[in-house]
């Protein structure tokens, strides 16, 4: 029980950065029915701008708690910078193209911010500081690090502020109208090019604040850090049913709940011929019978039929 209580814990942690990155997924679909395949790239220059300041300030004396979040801010005004030129110079061009060709520029923007992170960070892996006490918290068996409570709690204060912000407020309305009838919503005065920016912006903002918990939780960043965590919250978002936020949430965290406990059982599942590198295995295996139960994904599809 001990086992499967801390495979709990680590993939509630997992799972919840599969979720932020995820609802960027989501929400740009949502409005502009676009498959973003460059947002796992955005997670990585969060996490390589995060490392580059917490480096270099490594000697200014600042507590860890502090470097940490000076890092993720300036990592979230760098990606949300970088995610708003995205938009402008590659994908608005294309908004009225066939929907192949800005699914093949998003495949392609993300080998471009690839290979240009390759050159500015250079390939080889890099150490991440420990910056919260590393001392584990036990839980009478299981054990919970400082970094993962974090993890959880931001994670938890962010998506309550984005459905605040979806829900309640003028920006939140403005982005519901665009996603259901953008000619109408502007015939209402609603501005569709502010709110996809602004959509592009959000997205970008909680992609780097889950790179950064990202490469705090394993220690590492690298420039082709993003694909794989970018692929599994793409995967989460059709899960949850994509183009719902809630989806988007639920689909990353039993995501990440499957692939904890598969790892800590899929060795004795297999008799030992598989080990917990084989864990994707579960998580792909998941999607396949949640599609083809129910195609929609758990949630089902919020978006409206345009007119």
């Amino acid at each position: 029980m001990e086992i499967f209580i801390q495979q709990v814990i680590n993939g509630l942690v997992l799972g919840s950065m599969y979720a932020l990155v995820a609802l960027g997924y989501t929400m740009v679909y949502g409005i502009i029915n676009l498959i973003n395949f460059a947002h796992g790239e955005v997670l990585m220059v969060g996490a390589m701008v995060s490392w580059t300041l917490v480096t270099a300030m490594s000697d200014s004396g600042l507590p860890g708690w502090l470097l940490l979040l000076i890092s993720m801010l300036a990592a979230i005004v760098v990606c949300a910078a970088l995610n708003f030129t995205v938009e402008k110079f590659a994908y608005k061009p294309l908004r009225n193209a066939p929907r192949l060709a800005p699914l093949i520029t998003a495949m392609g923007m993300s080998l471009l911010l690839q290979t240009l992170a390759m050159i500015v960070w250079k390939p080889n892996p890099k150490p991440y500081p420990s910056l919260l006490p590393s001392a584990p918290i036990d839980l009478g068996g299981p054990v919970i690090t400082i970094t993962q409570c974090m993890i959880l709690g931001l994670t938890v204060v962010l998506l309550l502020a984005l459905m605040y912000l979806v829900n309640r407020t003028k920006l939140g309305r403005a982005m519901r109208a665009t996603a259901e009838n953008p000619r109408v919503a502007s015939l209402m005065g609603v501005r569709p090019d502010m709110v996809i920016s602004a959509t592009f912006i959000i997205g970008a903002a909680l992609a780097a604040v889950a790179g950064v918990m990202w490469a705090a939780n394993y220690g590492t960043v690298q420039h082709s850090m993003g694909f794989l965590p970018g692929l599994k919250a793409f995967t989460a978002a059709v899960l949850g049913g994509i183009g719902n936020l809630a989806g988007a949430v639920v689909g990353g965290v039993l995501l990440g709940l499957i692939e904890a406990i598969g790892a800590g059982y899929l060795g004795d599942l297999t008799g030992g011929v598989l080990g917990s590198q084989y864990v994707d295995i579960f998580a792909f295996a998941a999607l396949i019978l949640v599609l083809t139960l129910r195609p929609a994904g758990l949630l089902g599809e919020r978006v409206a039929d345009r007119a």
